[in-house]
C-alpha cells in the first residue's frame, strides 16, 4: 500500500513537472564566422566560458614558479631592449654549449609575466637545457597593436641567438614553446625573416611546441577580442602564421586539450593538416580530457604528455632518460 502511494505520489509530481515551462532556449542570431552567431564565437574565444577553473590552475602555474627558484636560485634577469618590460628571465643549466629554450608564455595578449611561467624549468635544466621566458608588452599597453608584440618577441629571441655564449647557450640548438596568445606569438616569430630584419641566419630556431594556440586571425578578429586588439587586413596577414606555410620548415609540435574551446580545437587542428598537407615536419598532440590551462603544465613533467614530447625534440636521448631518472 505504501509504495502503491509512493508511486502515485512520484507518478503526479512528474505529471506537473512535465506541465511546467522548460528552460529557455537562446535564439541564434545571424552567422557571423563558420557556424556561430557572435555569442558563441566570442565565447569560443573566452578560455573562462570551457575551463571554470581557470583561475586556480593560474595561480598554480605561479606557485609552482615559485617553488622551481627556491631549488633553482633566481634567473639572471638581463634586459633585450629598450623599454622596462622588455627583459628575460634565464635559468641556466649550468653545462657550457647547451641547448635552450625560450618559452612565450601566454595570456589572452593582454596579461602574464615570466616569472609567474617558470613551472617547467627545472625539468629542462635538469636535462642539460637553458630556460629562458621574456617579458613583453601587453597589448592594451602597445596600443592595441598585435605587431608591436610579435616585433618585442622576435628581438628577445634575436638577443638569446646573439648572447647565447655569454650564459653557455649553443645558438644553433635554439628552441621555441609557446602557449595559448604565446603559441600564436612564437608561431609568428617562426615565420620572421631573420636575415633581413635581425641579421640572423635563415634559420635560427631549429624547432617548436605549440600549445593551444591560434594560428589565423580571421576569427579572433571578429570575436570580442577586436574590443582590445586593433585588427586591419595588414596584421591579420602577417600575424596569421597558417598563411605562410611556405616559411615553415624546423620540426614542429602542435597540441591541444579535448576540453578547450571549439576554436582553439579548430585553429590547431587545421594548422598541423596545413603543415602535413604541405610535407611539413609536425607532431600532433591531442590531450585527451585536458583543459586549456590545464595541458601546459604537463610541459614541467617528464612523463607528461608535452614534457616527453619536449625533451625528444630538445634534448640528446642521454639526456632525458638523465632528467627521467633523477
Amino acid at each position: 500500500m505504501k509504495r502503491r502511494l509512493c508511486l502515485a505520489a512520484l507518478s503526479g509530481t512528474l505529471g506537473a513537472l512535465a506541465q511546467q515551462p522548460g528552460p529557455l532556449v537562446r535564439k541564434k542570431g545571424p552567422t557571423v564566422f563558420l557556424d556561430y552567431d557572435q555569442a558563441e564565437l566570442d565565447a569560443a574565444y573566452d578560455q573562462r566560458v570551457y575551463a571554470p577553473n581557470s583561475g586556480v590552475i593560474q595561480q598554480r602555474y605561479a606557485t609552482n614558479s615559485e617553488l622551481v627558484r627556491a631549488r633553482l636560485g633566481a634567473p639572471l634577469r638581463v634586459p633585450y631592449g629598450p623599454s622596462e618590460i622588455q627583459q628575460l628571465d634565464i635559468y641556466p643549466t649550468g653545462r657550457p654549449n647547451a641547448p635552450i629554450l625560450v618559452y612565450i608564455h601566454g595570456g589572452a595578449w593582454r596579461g602574464g609575466r615570466s616569472q609567474d611561467h617558470a613551472f617547467a624549468a627545472e625539468l629542462f635544466v635538469a636535462a642539460g637545457t637553458h630556460f629562458v621566458v621574456p617579458d613583453f608588452v601587453p597589448v592594451q599597453d602597445a596600443g592595441g597593436s598585435l605587431v608591436v608584440m610579435a616585433q618585442q618577441v622576435r628581438r628577445a629571441i634575436a638577443w638569446v641567438h646573439g648572447n647565447a655564449a655569454t650564459f653557455g647557450g649553443d645558438s644553433g640548438r635554439l628552441y621555441l614553446a609557446g602557449h595559448s596568445s604565446g603559441a600564436h606569438l612564437a608561431s609568428v616569430a617562426l615565420i620572421t625573416d631573420w636575415p633581413a630584419e635581425f641579421h640572423l641566419p635563415n634559420d635560427p630556431i631549429k624547432g617548436a611546441i605549440l600549445v593551444s594556440g591560434m594560428y589565423d586571425l580571421k576569427g579572433p578578429r571578429l570575436s570580442y577580442r577586436s574590443s582590445y586588439v586593433k585588427f586591419d587586413d595588414a596584421t591579420e596577414e602577417a600575424l596569421s602564421p597558417q598563411r605562410h606555410i611556405d616559411r615553415l620548415h624546423m620540426p614542429l609540435i602542435v597540441a591541444h586539450g579535448t576540453l578547450e574551446t571549439p576554436e582553439f580545437q579548430r585553429q590547431s587542428r587545421e594548422f598541423a593538416a596545413a603543415l602535413k598537407a604541405a610535407g611539413r615536419p609536425v607532431q600532433v598532440i591531442r590531450g585527451e580530457n585536458y583543459n586549456h590551462f590545464e595541458l601546459i603544465e604537463t610541459l614541467a613533467n617528464p612523463y607528461g604528455l608535452l614534457g616527453r614530447a619536449a625533451l625528444a625534440l630538445v634534448v640528446p636521448r642521454r639526456a632525458t632518460e638523465s632528467a627521467e631518472h633523477k
